[in-house]
């Protein structure tokens, strides 16, 4: 008669199983985190992308229309409310007594969860000279 060794059906326990278990859920957790946090600063690039493509638009705008002119209008605020959220700007000219150059600083800000974010562009605008409004009258 052989005698065969008895075979030990061997599992895993409730401790190895409540391991992988934390080790499982802390990965896909991580995970998780790491995709919100990348679809949150895909999400505010979007607007800082915006906030840039309308300062350019209104810069260019100024530009076409002449800075002289757009000084004499006198609007150096308002708001770009086609997009959600609205985005709120604000220019201010200096003039800077060298060949009608006048700095023009352009500011964007828009309220995301409550929390403001802003983007300021300075260019410099050639106006018209002073020296040919003098040489005209």
């Amino acid at each position: 008669m052989t005698i065969y060794p008895k075979k030990q059906n061997r599992g895993f326990n409730l401790v190895e199983t409540l391991v992988a278990s934390v080790i499982l859920s802390s990965a896909v957790l991580t995970v998780a985190a790491i995709s919100t946090r990348a679809l949150t600063a895909t999400n505010l690039n979007r607007q800082y992308e915006i906030a840039a493509s309308l300062i350019d638009k209104q810069l260019s705008l100024i530009d076409y229309i002449g800075i002289d002119e757009f000084i004499e209008a006198g609007q150096t605020e308002g708001v770009f409310d086609e997009f959600e959220p609205a985005y709120y700007w604000q220019i201010s000219t200096e003039y800077q007594y060298i060949d009608s150059l006048y700095l023009v600083t352009m500011t964007v800000t828009w309220m995301e969860h409550n929390r403001p974010y802003t983007i300021t562009v300075d260019t410099m605008l050639d106006g018209v000279s002073m020296y040919a409004d003098v040489g005209s009258q």
